[in-house]
C-alpha cells in the first residue's frame, strides 16, 4: 500500500445498526463531519428501507450535503424469520428485535463487497470505517483492508460501560453453572465499589439470558470486537459524564474515546432560529399534532408548568399503568402533553382506543385544556425547548435524555428497556436531575404518580433538580460552541475539539491500494 497524497480528500464509511435511535445519530455525525471538513466524502451504509429513510431525510434538509452518499446492502427479512419489509427495530414487535440483531451479522459478505468496490473505484482504502458498537464484526473487515476502524456508541458513556460490564462479566449470576442463581444486588465490574445495581434494574431479557444463549454470545462477540477497534466515539459530553467515560477509557486501554455529543440541531441547542431546523428533525414520522398547534397551546401555559410525557418510538406501558398514570396526572392538576401509544399488550401500530384511559378522561382534558393528548408523534424538540415545559416523564432513552438536559428540563424516569434503567440511575444518583417513578413493567398507582409529579414540579427538591439540569444544559451548549472563554483564554468547546481530534487522527493515516 502507498501513502495517499496529502491533498486528497478523506473518505469515511459509516455503518449504523438498523434502528432509528442509531441511524439518526449516525446521520447527525455525518452532517457534523461534513460541516467541519466539507471536502470529506462520507458513505452511509444500510439496508434498502433504511436507505429510503435516509434519502428522505437528506432531501428535506435545508442544507445540501453533496458529500454524503448512501450505499445499500441487500436484505430480506423473511430469510431470517422476520416479517416482510422488516429492516428496522421500529417496524418490529419487541420479541423479534433480537432476531434482527442476529441477522445483522449476515450483512458481512455484502459489506465486504462494498468496501472492495470502493477500493477498486478509488484506488485506495477508505480513510476509516465507523460502525455501530453492535456491529463489532466490521472491525475484521477494516483490519483486512488495512484501515482505521472506530466504534460509535449511540448510548451515553455510563450506559455503554454498563452494557459492557453486564454482558462480559455477568455479575448478576452466581456462577453461570447448573446451580446458578440471580444475585439481588451486585457490584458492577470496572465501576467504583460503591456502584451497585439491583436485579430489578436489568431488563428481563438481560436478567434471565443463559450464558451460552444466542442472545448473550451475540453481544459478547460484538462488544469484544468493538473493543479491538482503534478508538470509540460516544454521543455524550465530557463535562457531564466523567464516570462513564472513565470506565469506557479503562475498557479501551490507551486508545482514544471521543465524547462528541450531543448530536442535536445547533439552532435548537443554542436557541437561535429553531423553527425550520427543528421541525425537520423527525422527518418521515407522522406527527399527531402540528408543531404550530403544539406551540400555540404551550404559549398559553405558565413557565415551567407543563409535564411532557413520552416513552420513545418503541416503548409503551401496560394498560393498567396507562390507566393509573392518567388518574395520577388528573389528580395532580398539572398541565401536560402526553404522547399516546397503545399499551404493551397490544400492537404498537394499532389505533389508540379511548377505553385504555379512564372514562371521560379525554373529554375532561379537552374541556379543561389541562392536557394535550397526542397520538403517534409529537414535536419533542419544540416541546422541551419551550419555557412552559417544567418536567419530562421519560423512558430515559439516551437521545431523549440529551434533548431534555440540553434545555435544562429535569426528568421523571420510567425506564422500559435497553440502557434506560442505567441512564435513570445515573441521572438520579450521579447528576441529581431525575426521580424514578417506576421500572419496566412494575405496577404504579395514581397516588404515587400524583405525589412524584408534585415533588418534581413544586418542591424545593424539584427546584434544585431544575437548577442542576440548567447547569448541565449550559455545559452541553458550551461543549458544542466554537469559541468559549476558558482558563487559558478562548478555545473551542470540548465536543468540537473531540471531533477535530478525530479528523486529525484519520488524516494521519491515509493509504492507497
Amino acid at each position: 500500500m502507498n501513502t495517499q497524497q496529502q491533498g486528497d480528500a478523506d473518505h469515511i464509511v459509516m455503518f449504523p445498526f438498523m434502528a432509528q435511535g442509531h441511524i439518526i445519530p449516525f446521520l447527525a455525525l455525518a452532517k457534523l463531519i461534513s460541516q467541519r471538513k466539507p471536502n470529506t466524502k462520507i458513505t452511509l451504509v444500510s439496508t434498502p428501507l433504511n436507505i429510503k429513510y435516509l434519502e428522505l431525510t437528506l432531501a428535506s434538509s435545508e442544507t445540501i450535503h453533496r458529500n454524503i452518499c448512501l450505499a445499500q446492502l441487500p436484505f430480506s427479512g423473511p430469510d431470517h424469520g422476520l416479517p416482510p419489509h422488516a429492516e428496522n427495530t421500529d417496524s418490529l414487535p419487541y420479541h423479534l428485535i433480537s432476531t434482527l440483531f442476529y441477522a445483522s451479522e449476515t450483512l458481512q459478505p455484502s459489506f465486504d463487497s462494498l468496501i472492495a468496490e470502493i477500493i477498486t473505484t478509488e484506488k485506495r482504502v477508505p480513510s476509516c470505517i465507523i460502525s455501530d458498537v453492535f456491529l463489532g464484526w466490521v472491525n475484521d473487515v477494516a483490519k483486512r483492508v488495512g484501515t482505521y476502524h472506530f466504534s460509535f456508541t449511540t448510548c451515553g458513556g455510563y450506559g455503554t460501560a454498563m452494557y459492557f460490564s453486564l454482558y462480559l462479566y455477568r455479575p448478576h449470576h452466581t456462577n453461570d453453572g447448573p446451580n446458578d442463581e440471580l444475585i439481588e444486588e451486585f457490584h458492577v465490574p470496572k465501576f467504583p465499589d460503591t456502584c451497585r445495581l439491583h436485579i430489578s434494574q436489568l431488563p428481563v431479557y438481560v436478567r434471565e439470558a443463559k450464558k451460552d444463549s444466542q442472545f448473550v454470545t451475540f453481544f459478547q462477540r460484538q462488544i469484544s470486537l468493538s473493543l479491538k477497534s482503534d478508538g470509540m466515539m460516544c454521543t455524550t459530553v465530557e463535562e457531564i459524564e466523567g464516570l462513564g467515560l472513565e470506565v469506557l477509557r479503562n475498557y479501551m486501554d490507551s486508545k482514544p474515546v471521543w465524547a462528541i455529543g450531543p448530536l442535536l440541531p445547533h439552532p435548537f441547542l443554542l436557541g437561535t432560529n429553531k423553527k425550520s431546523v427543528v421541525s425537520n428533525s423527525r422527518t418521515g414520522k407522522e406527527y399527531g399534532i402540528s408543531p404550530e398547534s403544539c406551540i400555540e397551546w404551550l404559549n398559553h401555559q405558565k413557565p415551567s408548568s407543563v409535564v411532557y410525557i413520552s416513552f420513545g418510538s418503541q416503548n409503551t406501558i401496560r394498560a393498567s399503568n396507562m390507566m393509573e398514570l392518567a388518574l395520577g396526572l388528573e389528580k395532580s392538576g398539572k398541565c401536560f402533553i402526553w404522547v399516546l401509544r397503545p399499551p404493551s399488550e397490544y400492537d404498537l401500530k394499532s389505533e389508540f382506543k379511548s377505553e385504555w384511559l379512564p372514562e371521560g378522561f379525554v373529554e375532561r382534558m379537552k374541556e379543561s385544556q389541562k392536557g394535550l393528548l397526542v397520538k403517534k408523534w409529537a414535536p419533542q424538540l419544540e416541546i422541551l425547548s419551550h419555557k412552559s415545559t417544567g418536567a419530562f416523564l421519560s423512558h430515559c432513552g439516551w437521545n431523549s435524555v440529551l434533548e431534555s438536559l440540553s434545555q435544562g428540563v429535569p426528568i421523571i424516569g420510567w425506564p422500559l428497556a435497553a440502557d434506560q434503567a442505567y441512564n435513570s440511575k445515573m441521572l438520579e444518583e450521579e447528576m441529581g436531575v431525575s426521580m424514578e417513578l417506576a421500572r419496566f413493567e412494575g405496577q404504579v398507582v395514581s397516588e404515587d404518580v400524583k405525589k412524584l409529579i408534585e415533588q418534581v414540579m413544586d418542591s424545593s427538591k424539584g427546584e434544585e433538580m431544575r437548577k442542576k439540569a440548567m447547569g448541565i444544559g449550559e455545559k452541553i451548549r458550551a461543549a458544542m460552541t466554537e469559541d468559549i472563554e476558558g482558563e487559558g483564554g478562548h478555545q473551542k468547546g470540548s465536543s468540537v475539539r473531540s471531533v477535530d481530534d478525530f479528523l486529525a487522527t484519520i488524516a494521519s493515516k491515509k493509504v492507497e491500494a
